[in-house]
Parts: structure tokens; C-alpha cells; sequence
């Protein structure tokens, strides 16, 4: 008889446990929990906390008769040609474009390459591998020019003859415009507007993007950066490549912290010549894997964020320049 009642005692107390394991593989952890009683929100069409968008500009081939470089600020007799400068600005054409096709291969990234037309004509095969790469091909007028003392005619054709140069290479009808160093003109927007542009990046008064109204309708606006950039920094101010990481990642972190409670884009850009350089490449690779550690980071074309958020309610209007836009 005891025998038996010591069975049944065992058996409950096995029993006992079994129903309390079974109770505690049901409650799922407290981080689960939390995560469901907390849903984070986003400010992003893609629930993105921070997207970033890489500038590659293809500029080799298209560059004037003493355009800056190392060696423009000693330069030669006019109707000279300056031969190390010239093999300067090759070396993104024969190096740097490639390289970093390499890099944004290796992390999943596409990037936005504006092209100027002389590049594409003079460097077919490169202006190709860009677009077979899936990056977006993006226009850079059809010669390194400026573009703010062209009346209207003439800057439309200057820019369709750059567009339509490219398309015609590459096979791709760039949607986003950028102008030499950023001096556009009174009239740009409507020549652009007019050619059936998206967007445009000459702009540096914020850190996200926003729609304009141009005549009437919506034209976005890709803030274009000079604090990441390669031409500012590394070759205008001599800054090392862990000068420019640095910066990187200290614009990445106060960006990404703001992404937890407003739109938030980081631009960055790289310039064939400059950008592609071997220790350039290391430091920008370091840098991707750097953003790719924290979540909700997403790098994207600009083509495809400025057709997220055109019509996007969230996406701020700003006008400030109506009194150029009507």
C-alpha cells in the first residue's frame, strides 16, 4: 500500500512540474513582451529610421581647361595642356569607378551616379557598367558648365543634350539632376520640370527630402550634402581618410538618434576621381558596416526615395523659392 502511494505522490509531483514547464515555454520573454506592448513608430513610407543615399559623380572626360585639381593652383600658359592633371581626372575613369562598383557590390547597395555626358561619350564602357549595376543613371549637363547665366533656351538644350547623350549610352533616362557645383539658375527647376525631371539636389537647407511647387506642381527636392563629401573635404581641405570616416560616423549617430522621432536622410558623395581611391574605398567600406550594425538603416537610390515620399503626406512642402518657381 505505501508502495503505491509513494507511485502516485512521484507521479503528481512529476505531473506538477510538467504543467509549470508547460506555463513557462507559453509565456513568451519579456522582451517580447515589451516589443509588443511598445510599437515603434516610423517616419518613413518604408519604416526605415535613417536612409542613406551615396552620391557617385562621373565627371572624367567632361572637365574644362584648367579645371580644379592638384595642380590648378599653379597653372599653365592657357592653350598648354596639363598632362599630370589630365591623367588626374583619368584615374576615376581607369581606377576609381570601378573600385567603388566593387564596394557597393559587395554590401547590396545601389547608389546614384550623376553622369556628365562628355564622360559618358568619352568613357562609354564605364558610364555602362554603372547602370548594369543597377544604380541609378542621373544627369550632370553634357559638359562641365555653367548653367546660372544661361537663359531659358539655352539651358534646356544644354541640359536635354546631356540627358538624351547619356540615355542613348547607357539606356537609362536619368530622373535627377544636379548642376555644376550647385549653381543652378532662376529658370532651372522649370527647364527640369519641363524635361519631365523628378527631382533635383542642389539644395543644402535640409536633412530630408521635401517637394517644392514648381508652376503649380510638385518637384522634389534631394538635399545634397558638402559636409560628406569627398571634394570638399578630402581634396579642398586635405582631410585624411580617418578624418572623413570620422565625420561619417559622427553625422550617422546625430542622424540616426533623430530617426527615433523625424525623418532623417543622410547623404553622402563620392566623386570618381577622389572617392575611388584605395584608402577612400576602406573607409567608406568601414563605414557601411558600421550603419548596417544598428537596425532600420536602409540605403537607397534617390530615384526611389524621391518617388517614395513625392506624394507622401508626411513629406514636407516647402517653398521658399516660389518667388524663381511660378
Amino acid at each position: 500500500m505505501m508502495k503505491h502511494k509513494l507511485i502516485i505522490a512521484v507521479l503528481c509531483v512529476l505531473g506538477l512540474s510538467a504543467c509549470q514547464q508547460a506555463k513557462t515555454q507559453k509565456r513568451p520573454p519579456q522582451e517580447k513582451v515589451m516589443a509588443t506592448r511598445i510599437k515603434k513608430k516610423s517616419y518613413w513610407p518604408n519604416e526605415a529610421q535613417l536612409v542613406i543615399s551615396f552620391s557617385m559623380q562621373f565627371e572624367t572626360g567632361g572637365q574644362p581647361e584648367g579645371a580644379e585639381s592638384p595642380f590648378s593652383g599653379n597653372p599653365l600658359p592657357k592653350g598648354n595642356p596639363d598632362m599630370p592633371a589630365e591623367s588626374w581626372f583619368r584615374y576615376g575613369a581607369k581606377e576609381g569607378v570601378y573600385r567603388m562598383l566593387n564596394l557597393w557590390k559587395k554590401h547590396d547597395v545601389h547608389v546614384t551616379s550623376h553622369v556628365v555626358g562628355e564622360a559618358a561619350i568619352k568613357y562609354p564602357e564605364v558610364a555602362k557598367s554603372i547602370a548594369d549595376g543597377g544604380h541609378e543613371i542621373a544627369a550632370h549637363g553634357i559638359a562641365w558648365s555653367d548653367q546660372w547665366n544661361m537663359n531659358y533656351e539655352d539651358e534646356l538644350q544644354f541640359i536635354k543634350k546631356g540627358i538624351d547623350t547619356v540615355e542613348f549610352i547607357t539606356g537609362q533616362r536619368g530622373r535627377g539632376y544636379n548642376a555644376n557645383w550647385l549653381r543652378r539658375g532662376v529658370n532651372t527647376l522649370k527647364v527640369l520640370q519641363d524635361l519631365d525631371f523628378l527631382y533635383h539636389i542642389d539644395d543644402l537647407s535640409r536633412d530630408e527630402p521635401f517637394v517644392t511647387m514648381v508652376r503649380g506642381k510638385k518637384f522634389v527636392v534631394m538635399p545634397y550634402t558638402l559636409r560628406n563629401n569627398d571634394i570638399v573635404n578630402i581634396e579642398g581641405k586635405h582631410w585624411s581618410p580617418d578624418q572623413f570616416l570620422s565625420q561619417l560616423k559622427a553625422e550617422f549617430d546625430q542622424l540616426y538618434a533623430e530617426g527615433a522621432a523625424q525623418r532623417r536622410m543622410m547623404s553622402v558623395s563620392l566623386h570618381d576621381r577622389i572617392g575611388g581611391a584605395p584608402s577612400v574605398v576602406n573607409v567608406v567600406d568601414q563605414f557601411i558596416a558600421y550603419a548596417k550594425s544598428h537596425q532600420g538603416v536602409v540605403f537607397m537610390r534617390k530615384d526611389d526615395i524621391a518617388k517614395m515620399v513625392k506624394d507622401d503626406p508626411d513629406t514636407p512642402i516647402d517653398n521658399s523659392e516660389m518667388k524663381y518657381n511660378q
